[in-house]
């Protein structure tokens, strides 16, 4: 029973690198470069014994030639290759278990990724209090945007001029007479 829960820990692992970066993704098939990263996330590459090459060569060996991603069967014979490369001192079986324990349970980090600036002068600049002229229109009292109202010139096609004072009594006068 522990095998099943592992290997239930394992799939949901692949889904996660597999959908990392991609809207579109579904979960079923990895990329090249999600494969790359479960690999350097995990710490399945270490270096020395496996490196991203090994790992870019191994995904090339298993998936399909005219295919650019690899399902989840073919996820599992890339670790079989993998697994005596990395863990050399253990038998064929338990370099694989050993393997999954490294991914087991893992999600994709976001290592490096850029933080929202949070300076002084971000935050003067971003005062929508401060604007004044026409950037000033674009803005309602609580500095929420307008949309479009508030950038451009709406043309009403009533007929009248622009700015015309009495706009809209004409049928008002017509009818009084």
């Amino acid at each position: 029973m522990a095998e099943s829960t592992d290997m239930d820990q394992l799939l949901s692992s692949f889904k996660k690198f597999a959908v990392h970066g991609d809207t579109k993704a579904a979960g079923k098939e990895l990329n090249g470069k999600n494969w790359a990263k479960l690999c350097k996330d995990c710490k399945v590459t270490d270096g020395k014994n496996v490196t991203s090459t090994d790992v870019d060569i191994v995904f090339t060996k298993v998936k399909a030639k005219t295919s650019r991603v690899i399902t989840y069967e073919e996820f599992q014979k890339a670790l079989e290759e993998l697994a005596p490369k990395r863990f050399k001192g253990q038998s064929k079986e338990e370099a694989l278990q050993s393997i999954y324990k490294l991914i087991e349970g893992k999600e994709p980090t976001n290592v490096g990724v850029t933080k929202v600036a949070k300076t002084a002068a971000v935050d003067r600049l971003t005062d929508t209090t401060k604007y004044t002229g026409s950037h000033k229109e674009r803005f309602d009292e609580s500095g929420k945007g307008r949309g479009k109202g508030g950038r451009e010139e709406i043309v009403e096609h009533t007929g009248y001029v622009g700015a015309y004072k009495n706009a809209g009594t004409y049928d008002e006068k017509t009818k009084a007479k």
